[in-house]
C-alpha cells in the first residue's frame, strides 16, 4: 500500500508594511514635482518676456484718448515710441501698475511717431520720452513725470489720482533718464525720428 505524500503547503506571501502605500505615493510625488517645475518655467517665462513685447502689448491694450476723456475716470497719458529704450525699461513696472489701477484709471499711450498726436505733443511740450501726464476725471492736468520713474513714485501718483486727490504727491518729476525726441514740425515724422539715435539718452529738461 503506497503512502500518500502530503500536499505541499503554500507559503504565505511576504508583505512589506507600507510598500503598497509607498507605491501609490510615488506617482503622486512625480506629478507634484512635474507640476512645480512647470510652474517655475511658466513664471520665469513671464518674467523674462522682452520689454519691447510688453510695451507693444500695453500700447495695443491702452484706452484710446477720445474714450479716456469722456468716460469719467482720471487718466495717465504716456508719450512713447517703439524704439524708446527708456519706455521699454519701464514697461514691466507699468504692466503691474495697470493691473493694480487699471479699473480706476485710464492708461492711454500716444506714439510720438504718429503725427496724429502732434497737437498733444506740442501742448505738453514733449521733448523726451517717456513723458507722463496725469489728468483728473475732467481732463485737467494735475502732474507730469518725465523720463524713467521708480515704480514707487508712479504708484503714489496713481493712487492719489484714483482717489480723486487734487494735488498729486509728485506733481513735477523730471529727473529720470529719457530717450531724446524732437517734436515733428512737418508731416514727415519718420524722417525726424530717424535723425535721432533711438538708443541715445539725455538728461531730462524741465518744461
Amino acid at each position: 500500500m503506497s503512502q500518500l505524500s502530503p500536499e505541499p503547503t503554500s507559503q504565505p506571501s511576504t508583505v512589506i508594511p507600507g510598500a503598497a502605500a509607498a507605491g501609490n505615493r510615488l506617482p503622486n510625488l512625480v506629478v507634484a514635482i512635474v507640476a512645480a517645475l512647470l510652474g517655475v518655467v511658466l513664471f520665469l517665462g513671464l518674467r523674462t518676456e522682452p520689454n519691447s513685447n510688453i510695451l507693444e502689448r500695453l500700447a495695443r491694450d491702452s484706452v484710446p484718448l477720445d474714450q479716456a476723456i469722456v468716460n469719467g475716470k482720471p487718466t495717465v497719458l504716456e508719450f512713447y515710441a517703439d524704439w524708446c529704450t527708456s519706455c521699454q525699461a519701464m514697461a514691466s513696472d507699468l504692466r503691474e501698475l495697470k493691473q493694480d489701477y487699471g479699473d480706476r484709471v485710464n492708461f492711454s499711450m500716444l506714439n510720438v511717431d504718429n503725427t496724429k498726436w502732434l497737437p498733444e505733443i506740442l501742448s505738453y511740450r514733449v521733448d523726451g520720452i517717456p513723458h507722463f501726464v496725469f489728468l483728473n476725471a475732467q481732463g485737467q492736468e494735475l502732474a507730469q513725470a518725465i523720463g524713467e520713474q521708480p515704480k514707487s513714485i508712479m504708484a503714489a501718483n496713481l493712487a492719489a489720482l484714483a482717489d480723486g486727490t487734487a494735488i498729486l504727491p509728485y506733481a513735477k518729476v523730471n529727473e529720470g533718464q529719457t530717450s531724446e525726441f524732437d517734436a515733428p514740425l512737418s508731416g514727415d515724422s519718420a524722417q525726424k525720428s530717424a535723425a535721432t539715435d533711438p538708443r541715445s539718452h539725455g538728461a531730462s529738461v524741465a518744461n
